[in-house]
């Protein structure tokens, strides 16, 4: 079994209740499983390269928009191999998980991956159509744009991001202008800012606002397999 070390929250899960006892090393925002008990190696952004090369892993999981290529650099250059996945849809989502659980030393698909990719071939076609902004940080403003994953996601739900043509992929707005937008919803996840109900919405007076769980919006692993139920639910509840 490859000694594997995660750069990325969503891979981590994925390897860890896939091929139990391959994870050496994850970083500090690697929070599923809860049991996972792994060495952590510093944040997505700023990993321990030092002590990711001490851990001697056969291969380190990482993302294109997650980790940053000074860092991966920085372990290929120490002799480690870096396997950097680049998820920006649903399908692509699965793409990588297969090559990724495959490189870890998965023997088959878990049924879990099975189950998520159903889930989402599965959808209904939606009755109607709504536009959203879907703020990912305040203090500045910064919302999704064009060519992202959580976009896609909110897509197939029959939810369009209002800017998703934008030329930024996380372009900073001026609140003003996301109120101007007058989208249907704003959806509010839990991180990567943490939005509640006490933080998130009063920006938005006269808007509806669906408060989401930002595993379900932007992790790909196992939560894709309830995500269209969770979600789904979540956006139909800003409604009422």
């Amino acid at each position: 079994m490859p000694r594997v070390v995660s750069l990325v929250p969503s891979l981590t899960e994925a390897v860890a209740v896939t091929v139990p006892g391959a994870l050496v090393g994850a970083t500090d925002w690697c929070s599923r499983p809860a049991d996972l008990d792994v060495t952590r190696v510093g944040g997505t952004k700023n990993p321990a390269v030092a002590r990711i090369v001490s851990l001697a892993p056969d291969l380190v999981v990482a993302n294109e928009e997650e980790n940053r290529a000074p860092d991966l650099d920085a372990l290929r250059a120490a002799g480690v191999e870096v396997l950097v996945t680049e998820v920006r849809d649903v399908p692509g989502a699965f793409r990588e998980l297969d090559r990724v659980l495959a490189a870890c030393g998965a023997g088959a698909r878990p049924g879990w991956l099975d189950e998520a990719e159903a889930a989402w071939s599965g959808l209904p076609v939606p009755g109607r159509r709504t536009t959203a902004v879907v703020p990912v940080w305040r203090r500045p403003w910064m919302v999704l744009g064009r060519d992202t994953f959580a976009g896609d996601v909110l897509a197939r739900l029959g939810v369009d991001n209002h800017y998703a043509a934008h030329p930024d992929r996380y372009p900073r707005v001026p609140l003003p202008e996301l109120c101007a937008a007058a989208p249907d919803v704003v959806v509010l996840p839990d991180e990567p800012y943490r939005f509640t109900a006490e933080d998130g919405p009063e920006a938005f007076p006269g808007l509806a606002c669906a408060l989401v769980d930002g595993r379900h919006l932007t992790w790909y692993g196992p939560s894709l397999a309830e995500a269209p139920r969770v979600l789904g639910a979540a956006l139909r509840a800003a409604h009422r």
